[in-house]
This record gives C-alpha cells, structure tokens and sequence, in this order.
C-alpha cells in the first residue's frame, strides 16, 4: 500500500486536531454579556421577553482546545451567576480584559461565588499534582523525593504559591494566559500543517526507494495524475466575497441571488443570535467552496488539507474583517467590510495547491531531522540489547551458582545421612568399616605384639 492510499485513511483523531472550535477566551466572555438576547431573526427585539427559567440556563462554552479547558470553563460558569461581575463586564471593553483590570473586579464578588471558586482552584491544583505524581513515577521510579512546589511553577494559568484560594492574581493569570495561548493557535496549526506535508512526501520518497525502476515510474505518474484530478475542479470564490457569500445565499439558503442583503445574510447566519458571527459560524460558510475541492470519497483529495484549508478561509476573513481583534465579526464590522473593494472585486483565491506548504531546503532539513531521531532511536535499541543480552548473562550466572548451592547441599544431607545410619563403635571392639577390621583408637589400650618384637618382659612384684 502506498503512502498515498494509507493517508487516505485519515483517523478519527487526526481530523480532530484540525477540527479544534478556534473561538478565544473573549469569546466566552462575549456570551456572558449576550446568552440571554437570542432571538430569532425575524422577531422585533424590543418585544421579547425572556422567560425567567432561562436566567439559570448555562451557556455552553465551546471547547477552546486548551489542556486546562474544563477548569477555565468552570471558572467562567462560577463568574457569570454573580450579578456585580456581570455589570463590570458589559462596561469593560476586551483591552481593559487584556491587561487585567477585569480581574480586579473578583475583589467585590459575594463570598458565595469565591468559595465556590476557592473549591475549583483547590480541584484543579490536586488534578495537577496527581498527573506530576503519575508522569514522575513513570519517568523516576517512587523512591525519589518529589517538589510538588517546583513543577507546578510549569503552570502558569494559576498561582501555585497560593493553592488553597482564589485570588485576583488566579483570575489574572488565566485570562492572560488564555490570551496567549489561544492567539498562538493559528501559528502552531501552520506548523503541525506543515510538519504533515512534509512527512507526507518524506514516506512517499521513501516508499519508491523500496520499488524498481519499472514500478517507481508508474508511481510517479500515479502521483501526477492524482495531483492533476485534484487541481481540476471549479473556480474557489475568495473567502467573504460578496460572490462567495451569494453563492451560499442561493445553494445553501435556497434565496434567489437578485434578493442578496448582507444585513440579512448575517442574521441568517449568525445561528445563535448573538449579534456576532463566531470562528465557528464563519467556517460553515465555506462549505460550499470546500465542495468544489475535497471529495472523501476520491482517493486525489486528502481531508486533513480540507479542513486546512478551511481555517484558512476563516483565519484570512478574520484578518480582513474583525477590525477589534476580538475574533468575533460583529455586524458593523461585517457592514463596514461589504462596502470595500476587497468586498465587491477580490483578487483570485490562491488554495492549498497553489501555495505549497514547504519548500525543499525545508524538507531537507526535516528529512535530516528524521534520521538523526531514527539513528538516536536506533542506538537506544542497541543500547537496550546489549543491557538485556548482559541481564540474560548475569541470570544465567545466577542459576549454575544456584544450582551449584543445591547439588553441595543435596551431598552434605547424604552425608548427614550415611552417618546417622552407622552403628556406634563400643570401646574395646573393633571397628568395622567398608568389610576392614580397624583396631581400636582408644588411646592406653590394648594392642598385640608386631612380629619379631621382642616378648614383654614379666614384672616382679
């Protein structure tokens, strides 16, 4: 199977990563001010009322594909039933939030709401230490002294001095440390994209060395003639073009393209009716363009460069039209777009194809990357052998000695044996032992003459 049919079989898990909801922290916030003004499009605002069961309704945050998402969720979920929080809120603008002042406001939340957080905080800082404990005794065995202190310095969305309660410093800290990680996101997505390019093509160039001559030129014109079929689909409207955003007007809303409103378009789209148009709601208005494209079902279309491109389209709308940086497009800031050039004439879209993700000094230079890890990998494996090839030495050692202990105490027991099984020798009696007469060994008794000695001359008394 070549590489090209095994990256077909794109997995559950790698479509995931590229799949991740890209909406802020702000965002979330952003709903805090705005869950309970949804309403339909056609409905006059000033005439809703909302019913009062919807005010204990929690809004349900999107992932933000953070590691410590649930804690920064449950934070806000806490935050947002404290009416003074929420007042300071709608009057903080996303700035201010950048810089922390919203976070000073936690000083002047009802004692209910900070025990509550004070709990979240103290869950969250034994889950940390758990995963410590575990990774540590995976990586040093449990006989090693562990700083739980030190390595919780590694987190840098609470205060690890102060475990037990949260205090303004926690909030601040998660709200700049969201920001920080939430805004790297694109950049990190272009660099796992671009590490998937390239060993994509390492395994395919890698795959034809195994091959002859005659079945290496069949394959590379497999691989031309896949790259053609790919490239051979209908013109890609530019992202947020006003022929793109007909084009979905007329497929995907079934209106006639003569009726085409931006204002109305937005309403349309904006599916949770909260004035704003989110990452989200921005990337399913690429659909129909992305149609164009990528087919699961043809062996030339890979869907991870799909959603690739995808976030492409969202991220290059984003740039041009959310002018406050806050990742979401409200409808001036979608109304200020449609009136600019960009808008009414766009440059031609250039796709994933037409751009590629890496050049060849690049490739080389990860290729090289690659086997100095194989080759590190490889001396680990000889490593490893010759320490078990030793370990098996050492065992076999360890059993002749044993089984030398054994025989040695298997012949003193007969030895023990053999002597509780002979008689005991009287004193005056010979001593008869394997068929011979022994004299006795006592000393002072009596032993007969040896010939030719001399009889023993007769005492006088």
């Amino acid at each position: 199977m070549s590489p090209t049919t095994r990256r077909k079989e794109t997995t559950a898990g790698q479509k995931m990563c590229h799949q991740i909801p890209w909406r802020c922290f702000f965002y979330l916030f952003t709903c805090l001010l705005l869950w309970t003004e949804a309403v339909p499009v056609a409905i006059d605002k000033t005439k809703v009322r909302v019913p009062e069961e919807k005010k204990e309704e929690k809004v349900d945050h999107p992932d933000t594909g953070l590691y410590y998402d649930r804690y920064l969720r449950e934070v806000i979920d806490v935050l947002e039933t404290d009416k003074h929080f929420r007042e300071k809120l709608q009057n903080t603008d996303m700035e201010d939030i950048k810089q922390g002042k919203l976070a000073k406001e936690l000083d002047f939340v009802s004692h209910h709401i900070r025990t509550k957080l004070d709990e979240l905080k103290r869950q969250e800082v034994s889950r940390l230490r758990t995963l410590i404990k575990a990774k540590h005794e995976m990586q040093n065995g449990n006989d090693v002294a562990m700083d739980h202190q030190a390595l919780l310095k590694q987190f840098e969305y609470l205060n690890h001095m102060n475990p037990h309660t949260f205090e303004t410093d926690d909030l601040d800290k998660l709200i700049k440390t969201a920001t920080k990680d939430l805004e790297n996101f694109d950049k990190e997505r272009h660099e796992e994209f671009k590490r998937y390019e390239m060993m994509k093509e390492h395994e395919r160039r890698e795959y034809l060395k195994t091959l002859d001559e005659e079945k290496r030129q069949k394959e590379e014109e497999h691989y031309e003639e896949m790259k053609k079929k790919h490239a051979d689909h209908p013109k890609v409207n530019h992202p947020g073009s006003q022929d793109q955003l007909k084009e979905v007007w007329e497929e995907a809303d079934g209106l006639d393209p003569v009726d085409f409103d931006p204002k109305t378009f937005f309403k349309l789209h904006d599916s949770n009716g909260d004035g704003y148009l989110d990452e989200q709601e921005l990337e399913a208005l690429f659909t129909k363009e992305l149609e164009k494209m990528y087919d699961p079902n043809n062996e030339e279309d890979d869907m991870v460069e799909m959603e690739e491109e995808r976030l492409r389209m969202r991220e290059h709308v984003m740039n041009e039209v959310d002018t406050n940086r806050d990742r979401l497009v409200s409808l001036d800031e979608f109304m200020i777009s449609t009136g600019k050039k960009e808008f009414l004439e766009p440059d031609s879209w250039e796709t994933l194809e037409q751009q590629p993700a890496f050049t060849e000094e690049e490739l080389k230079e990860f290729e090289k990357h690659i086997s100095n890890q194989e080759q590190e990998l490889s001396k680990k494996s000889e490593e490893l052998l010759k320490q078990k090839e030793e370990l098996e030495r050492q065992q076999q050692q360890l059993n002749a000695q044993k089984l030398e202990l054994q025989q040695a105490v298997e012949h003193m027991e007969r030895l023990r044996s053999q002597q509780a099984q002979q008689p005991p020798v009287l004193e005056g009696e010979p001593n008869i032992q394997n068929g011979a007469v022994q004299p006795p060994s006592e000393t002072g008794s009596h032993q007969p003459p040896a010939a030719g000695d001399a009889k023993p001359q007769e005492s006088h008394q």
